[in-house]
């Protein structure tokens, strides 16, 4: 359960920024449940990277730091998916 909270902050905080980006990047959105889909495998993806090179903290706890690298894993691993699947489907459009 202790492992569970950190993952559903990088999940929330990636499918808001999976939007972000796809609102920021008009040409590469994919619509907002696209977006929100990507954001959100993104965020899984970034939080889990960001533990893995020991920039977050891997006990659980829910201190300052672990939801800060939390929201940032996932947020910024939510828009740089979103931001690589979108000009993949754009590649693959032309």
């Amino acid at each position: 359960m202790e492992n569970l909270i950190p993952l559903l902050i990088q999940l929330a905080s990636g499918a808001v920024g999976g939007n972000l980006a796809g609102s920021l990047f008009k040409n590469l959105s994919l619509g907002k449940v696209g977006n929100s889909i990507v954001g959100i495998l993104g965020g899984a993806l970034g939080g889990q990277l960001l533990g893995m090179m020991g920039f977050a903290t891997t006990s659980g706890s829910m201190d300052l730091e672990g939801i800060l690298s939390s929201i940032a894993g996932g947020g910024v691993g939510g828009g740089v998916l979103l931001a690589i699947v979108g000009v993949i489907k754009k590649a693959m459009n032309k």
